[in-house]
């Protein structure tokens, strides 16, 4: 087969949650244990840092593997969903995969995947474990899909386990309540590893304590060792000075190439991770984490966190998809200087629109539109659910078209945001290429 060929085989045969929502979901471990076991259980052959988290666990393993890399280190870095080239998911050292690689792998394994019938998900977990492996990497950051306890990449056993936050999301299938949520996402912690917390809050932190000291593993929360305060932030960087508690006077300054004001919250939790892993036998100077998190974005390609698409009028796309996410990719949209604020939104059908709706401003311009997935909202639905909470705008059947009006309509002294879905800032990226 072709590359591409290799990639319609995944998408098509197999089960994926992108497309079909809970039904895709193999709710646990069977599956990915047989496909471990069969290529000769690749995971048990490389140390592994494992991250999971409502947000933040994206831009939290692309920070700690910038970091790592720029010490010397080989990393591997598993992230989910891709938003330009499936093989955005399995990288080292900010290289994808090799296409060829790709091929091999899925030809090498039909009759395997005949055999099993795993999701789409459990495939691209044992091929990220399976190259891993291969490349001898020093260090593989995996980071979980959906949930912890019964996700695919949970049969690793970590040096180090990162929990970034928890907030409501995908509540049909981790639970409707915060404290649900923290029980699923607790399910990484493993007997006698280290854990970070990013973020501690009164409604999970005892969750989190009571499954630390049931494995008997070390819990730290970020947010109870070290302060933050954003000294500067432009488009395209944002300036934090951070410091131990009660002791302002031991201050560290970064600058982050990853500019949304939400970073500020996985910054502590990354800061955090990398003293336990200086613990733990890594070697990491304060100039690798200055340089790395001044280039992550070089460094480790990551794409759709408070990208800039444009100048004049400025675009800008998040990938942030939940009632937390929104609440600060608006805080960060009140931060900057325009005319007119244009909003192109689109959401997946099982996302509670209601909640997102509220927060939204009512002064801008919106361009309500489907990204071209079957579990993605009916545009004009969209738009008349967001007309009934105030919003103004017209509905737009693709997510380029919406794009391509909202140029024609925005003023060089405008914004134009993106956003609402990984999947409306990935058809968005293609209109800028």
């Amino acid at each position: 087969m072709s590359y591409q060929e290799t990639i319609n085989y995944l998408y098509n045969r197999l089960p994926m949650f992108s497309k079909q929502g809970a039904s895709a979901i193999k709710k646990d471990l069977v599956n990915i244990k047989k496909l471990c076991d069969a290529l000769g259980n690749p995971e048990r052959r490389i140390k592994t840092i494992h991250v999971a988290g409502t947000n933040g666990k994206g831009s939290t393993s692309h920070m700690l593997s910038a970091i790592l890399q720029t010490a010397g280190y080989k990393v591997g870095l598993y992230t989910s969903p891709h938003l330009l080239d499936f093989r955005e998911r399995i990288k080292i050292n900010g290289k994808m995969m090799n296409k060829e690689d790709v091929i091999s792998f899925v030809e090498d394994h039909k009759s395997l995947f005949n055999q099993i019938e795993p999701s789409f998900f459990e495939v691209t977990v044992a091929m990220a474990f399976d190259s891993f492996a291969k490349e001898k990497v020093d260090i593989a950051i995996i980071e979980t899909g959906l949930g912890g306890r019964l996700d695919s990449t949970n049969i690793i056993h970590p040096l180090l386990s990162i929990i970034t936050n928890i907030s409501l999301d995908h509540v049909a299938i981790l639970g409707n309540t915060l404290q649900q949520i923290a029980r699923e996402k607790a399910g990484i912690i493993k007997p006698s590893t280290s854990v970070i917390i990013s973020e501690k809050t009164d409604d999970t932190a005892s969750i989190f304590e009571k499954t630390a000291t049931e494995n008997k593993s070390k819990l730290s929360f970020a947010s109870s060792l070290w302060e933050t305060k954003t000294v500067d932030k432009t488009v395209n960087s944002l300036t934090i000075v951070i410091h131990p508690i009660n002791q302002e006077e031991k201050t560290e300054r970064y600058e982050l190439d990853l500019s949304g004001s939400y970073q500020r919250k996985n910054l502590i939790g990354v800061r955090a991770s990398v003293d336990e892993l200086r613990n733990l036998g890594f070697c990491i100077s304060k100039e690798d984490i200055q340089y790395a998190l001044a280039n992550v974005k070089l460094l480790t390609g990551l794409l759709g966190r408070w990208q800039t698409l444009e100048q004049n009028p400025l675009i800008i796309c998040d990938t942030g998809h939940n009632e937390k996410g929104w609440e600060e990719i608006l805080l960060s949209i009140q931060q900057q200087t325009f005319a007119h604020l244009h909003m192109i939104i689109g959401v997946m059908a099982d996302k509670d629109i209601e909640v997102l709706l509220a927060i939204l401003p009512k002064d801008a311009t919106y361009y309500f539109c489907r990204p071209n997935f079957e579990r993605a909202l009916n545009e004009n639905v969209l738009q008349k659910k967001a007309t009934e909470k105030g919003l103004t705008g017209l509905a737009y059947s693709s997510i380029s078209e919406a794009v391509k009006t909202a140029r024609l309509t925005a003023h060089n002294d405008d914004f134009i945001f993106i956003g609402g879905s990984s999947f409306v800032v990935a058809e968005a990226l293609e209109s800028f290429l």
